[in-house]
């Protein structure tokens, strides 16, 4: 069976897995099933799992489940879980769940639409997602194996799990190495992608390190899980004092003094969040750094990290500045200028273009625009010293209409304007 048919045609590769499930729980051996993955059909199948079985054992009712969240280390790490991989906006396609060392669940966070596609499966709190309590699946899989496990379509053996595709890798205490429970992500069988694995894994690994800490995590646990993902490790929000996003070393600067880098993936989403107030979505900004290539656990790690960093300064579902802070980097310093007409100011503070490293189109049309407003407004002064400066920075050198502005200004014989037309790749003139 081609594998690489799962990320670049699902529909085609869930068929063939589904011809290959009906042999093999018929008795007929298929050499190109893991022998794991048919050893566990069949322990499945022995503990009584009916591939027709839809409804899984249900080992506490959702209210009592409460109240194991409270008592369950995990709690601890949940909120930073949330950050990275969960997305409950109305256009969220997958699910993120959290179960003990058991497999039952006692969390899952998804959009309205994804929750109710896992209601029908009773996918939901309180569930034994084990072997024993649902047959084959990632979760399972996960506790079986003590790794990280993908299970697409049929690989599941329940058939009503077909149309899923399942993410899964168990949490351990880095302590005692003492299983703690799995985290797993599932959604749609298009919602799979070769990063789906690689983001669960960055999130168990976030999860240990925070349970490794002195206080185990339990300080994340301070407060319910929407604000406690909030974590305390962040600078709060009064802290950011501004964001250098011109030039090509980008960093964070905070009113104690202290400026942190950014790395350049971190800066162009800082760039695009303070080019638009409403802001972006997951999915959004995937597409915006990314292209047709871009996933929206990508951005949430990475999200995960910014926030981290500046605090509460970012708000989630959209990612956005919050109120006060758009507008608060150097290259938003010099639109604010230009809106107040103080162009002379907002030529001094451009002193290089935004991000100058960045090759993603969507920072390159935002650097086109910054240099278009100063470059107009610096042509419709009519002041020959501004055009001069404008014209000896980087970002003005090829404005050739700022080149005749200048000609205009100081006379077409000007050696000024003869070095600036030349420079700009013009021909000289007599006019």
């Amino acid at each position: 069976m081609d594998y690489g048919l799962r990320f670049s045609d699902p529909a085609k590769y869930s068929r063939a897995l589904r011809r290959t499930h009906e042999l093999v729980i018929s008795g007929v051996p298929r050499p190109e099933i893991p022998t794991g993955l048919a050893d566990s059909w069949r322990r499945s199948m022995a503990l009584g799992i009916s591939p027709d079985q839809h409804s899984p054992r249900h080992l506490h009712d959702v209210s009592d489940v409460l109240a194991l969240r409270q008592e369950h280390r995990l709690q601890q790490v949940m909120p930073a879980l949330n950050d990275l991989l969960a997305d409950d906006s109305s256009s969220g396609r997958h699910l993120l769940v959290l179960t003990d060392a058991r497999g039952e669940i006692l969390w899952r966070v998804g959009s309205p639409d994804v929750l109710r596609r896992a209601d029908r499966l009773e996918f939901s709190e309180g569930a034994d997602w084990s072997e024993a309590g649902i047959g084959t699946n990632a979760i399972s899989e996960a506790l079986v194996t003590g790794r990280p496990v993908q299970l697409f379509s049929a690989e599941h053996l329940v058939r009503t799990h077909h149309e899923w595709a399942c993410t899964a890798a168990p949490i351990t205490d880095p302590a005692t190495g003492r299983l703690l429970g799995v985290l797993d992500v599932s959604g749609p069988l298009d919602t799979i992608s070769a990063d789906t694995l690689r983001m669960v894994r960055c999130a168990i690994r976030v999860a240990e390190a925070l349970l490794g800490t002195p206080d185990g995590g339990t300080s994340l646990a301070a407060s319910p899980v929407r604000s406690a993902s909030r974590q305390a490790a962040r600078r709060p929000v009064a802290a950011v004092e501004s964001l250098e996003l011109l030039g090509d070393k980008p960093a964070a600067v905070f009113r104690d003094g202290s400026r942190v880098p950014l790395t350049l993936r971190r800066a162009e989403i800082l760039a695009l969040l303070d080019s638009r107030a409403q802001g972006w979505s997951a999915e959004e900004l995937a597409y915006e750094l990314y292209g047709d290539a871009g996933t929206p656990q990508a951005i949430r790690t990475e999200m995960f990290r910014v926030r981290s960093m500046l605090g509460d300064a970012v708000e989630s579902n959209p990612y956005r500045f919050v109120a006060g802070l758009t507008g608060r980097s150097d290259s938003g310093w010099v639109l604010r200028l230009l809106h107040q007409g103080r162009v002379a100011e907002a030529l001094e503070a451009y002193k290089a273009p935004l991000l100058s490293r960045s090759g993603a189109l969507s920072v390159q049309l935002l650097r086109d625009q910054l240099d278009l407003a100063l470059g107009s407004a610096v042509r419709s002064s009519g002041d020959a010293g501004l055009l001069i400066r404008w014209l000896s920075t980087d970002m003005g050198s090829a404005d050739f209409e700022a080149v005749e502005a200048l000609g205009r200004l100081v006379g077409w014989r000007d050696a000024r304007y003869l070095s600036f037309r030349a420079s700009a790749g013009g021909e000289t003139i007599r006019r």
